[in-house]
């Protein structure tokens, strides 16, 4: 489980508290207006926001004071964090070793990987030769070759259309369910929480509230969502 417990962050003049549980294996997503606070609450759980007060464990450890690269997460985010010089392959090995110094075994699992996300063909190409979905792809196997229990997405899909964000959250739902992932999505499209995940989070007036059923939520959302939302 995922405690975010009496969690306090403070940005300039800007505030943000949370106080919740996400159970392991979950996939919920944060939706609220604009900057309410929603990729906020992701910096922190990543390590990239240090918190004023409070902790943030897995499965009962605190690892708020852990460095970003010791958390056991990993993030995505709108721009892939893709590295222009390297091709497909040194990028999804980054996952496995910073150095790219791979043995003949981890090379033979980004291998199984790239062929796992369908880029078996691409691995010599760099990330400029391919199209957003494709790049997408590669974000998500580096990933899945980290093997961290918990996968944070910044909107990484957000510059796509439409057919293609859907494809895109379909293999995260296949993905997730296959590692065993527990799943937090910043989204400002409604139909994207509504397709990945279950729950939702509602970030607003300061606030990260409990996570609770997406459609409940989406059919009968609070004030501020609904003008958001244009309701």
């Amino acid at each position: 489980m995922l405690q975010l417990e009496a969690l306090s962050l403070r940005l300039g003049t800007f505030s943000l508290s949370a106080d919740l549980s996400v159970k392991a294996g979950s996939r919920v997503a944060l939706i609220g207006p604009s900057g309410a606070g929603k990729s906020t609450l992701l910096g922190a759980i990543a390590g990239f926001v240090p918190a004023v007060r409070g902790r943030i464990l897995w499965h009962g450890i605190d690892f708020a004071g852990q460095a970003p690269g010791q958390r056991p997460l990993s993030i995505i985010f709108q721009d892939n964090n893709l590295f222009p010089h390297l091709s497909v392959a040194q990028n999804v090995g980054l996952g496995l070793r910073p150095d790219l110094r791979l043995s003949p075994r981890q090379r033979a699992e980004v291998a199984q990987v790239l062929e796992r996300v369908g880029l078996a063909a691409f691995a010599t190409r760099k990330p400029s030769d391919l199209s957003g979905g494709q790049q997408s792809r590669v974000a998500l196997a580096r990933v899945l070759l980290r093997a961290r229990p918990i996968l944070l997405l910044d909107e990484p899909f957000a510059a796509l259309g439409p057919a293609l964000r859907a494809e895109m959250l379909t293999l995260v739902e296949d993905l997730a369910g296959d590692g065993g992932l527990t799943v937090l999505m910043v989204t400002h499209d409604p139909q994207d929480a509504l397709r990945l995940c279950p729950e939702t989070i509602l970030v607003d007036e300061g606030h990260a509230l409990p996570p609770g059923p997406t459609a409940v939520l989406l059919a009968d959302p609070p004030p501020a969502l609904r003008r958001y939302l244009g309701k």
